[in-house]
């Protein structure tokens, strides 16, 4: 791709290093700034910039949060004895669009992969062990992606809270094996959450198929 302007061409970079933004797409965003006014194109910028600087980590499940502790863990109308196990920021982001689930989250950051180097230390697993000694945690619910990283995540969680009273469950399977929870639809996710089964049931059904 051939430029007239360095600037331009400099900016296409800039936006083609997003996710899924190639160089023909980031041209036509640094056209539409182009057409942009002054102060669009300041207030866009300034959004960035908080987003960047401003934004923290919720201390006690580790969500985005604009302060030390997250609005989803700040309200009281939320039910306190349920925690939704995830593993990243974007599942609560999709959750939460189903509206049908109204417990707390708690983000792994990641799922196990030996392969990758990820074990039990690099996520927040001893974490979530706290929360639920404090917090009287009466039902976990494991919302992770259903892939093999997923589902060995599930079972050693599982086996780790094996002898405590919390209730263990998992979304029902209406997500496809190896697909990712973020890229479900609202209706899939919805059902998956409401029909949950509790985690013996789970660990069966894997052990037959």
């Amino acid at each position: 791709m051939i430029f007239s302007s360095r600037l331009i061409e400099q900016a296409v970079q800039a936006f083609s290093k997003l996710p899924g933004i190639g160089k023909k797409s980031a041209l036509r965003m640094v056209l539409h700034v182009m057409k942009m006014k002054k102060e669009e194109v300041d207030d866009f910028l300034q959004a960035i910039q908080q987003v960047r600087n401003d934004t923290k980590i919720c201390k006690q499940c580790f969500n985005i949060s604009d302060n030390e502790v997250c609005t989803i863990c700040n309200n009281s109308v939320r039910k306190k004895s349920q925690l939704c196990i995830v593993e990243s920021i974007r599942d609560v982001i999709a959750i939460e669009s189903t509206q049908q689930y109204n417990g707390l989250y708690h983000v792994l950051g990641g799922v196990l992969s030996p392969l990758d180097g990820i074990g039990p230390e690099q996520l927040h697993i001893s974490n979530l062990l706290e929360r639920i000694q404090s917090e009287g945690t009466e039902e976990i619910i494991m919302a992770l992606s259903p892939t093999i990283e997923g589902d060995t995540t599930v079972y050693y969680l599982s086996k780790m809270l094996q002898g405590t009273s919390v209730k263990i469950t998992t979304i029902a399977r209406g997500i496809a094996f190896g697909g990712e929870l973020e890229y479900a639809d609202e209706v899939t996710l919805a059902r998956s959450i409401s029909k949950r089964l509790p985690i013996d049931n789970y660990v069966s059904i894997q052990n037959e198929s």
